[in-house]
């Protein structure tokens, strides 16, 4: 069965860290782009980051850069996303998608996603 499973979230300060986890399960991620999406408390989906198969082509949003990493473990099959410095405004609920999502095209009903994972900053 073709799935992603996000794992990693909770609930930080401003200023903490967390590290969220993509298992990959189905296909193989060293064939695809990956991506990270969120959507925060009543809003719409917002792109965050991409990365190709190779981890050579990477893109983060405005918003996070510097302080997101995107990386990935082909041999675990497993897609990473490391957040630091977070922010009250990171509050959200982030999903991992397959394939290069950009903002114009992240809410193309055909985007795999899994279930997402729940980011909370709050003092």
């Amino acid at each position: 069965q073709v799935q992603l499973v996000e794992s990693g979230g909770g609930s930080v300060q401003p200023g903490g860290s967390l590290r969220l986890s993509c298992a990959a399960s189905g296909f193989s991620l060293s064939s695809y782009y990956m991506s990270w999406i969120r959507r925060a408390p009543g809003k719409g989906l917002d792109w965050v980051s991409y990365i190709d198969s190779r981890g050579e082509t990477i893109q983060y949003a405005d918003s996070v850069k510097v302080r997101f990493t995107i990386s990935r473990d082909n041999a675990k099959n497993i897609l990473y996303l490391q957040m630091l410095s977070l922010k009250p405004e990171d509050t959200a609920v982030y999903y991992c998608a397959r394939g290069r999502v950009v903002p114009s095209n992240l809410n193309h009903p055909n985007i795999l996603k899994g279930q997402g994972t729940q980011v909370t900053v709050s003092s």
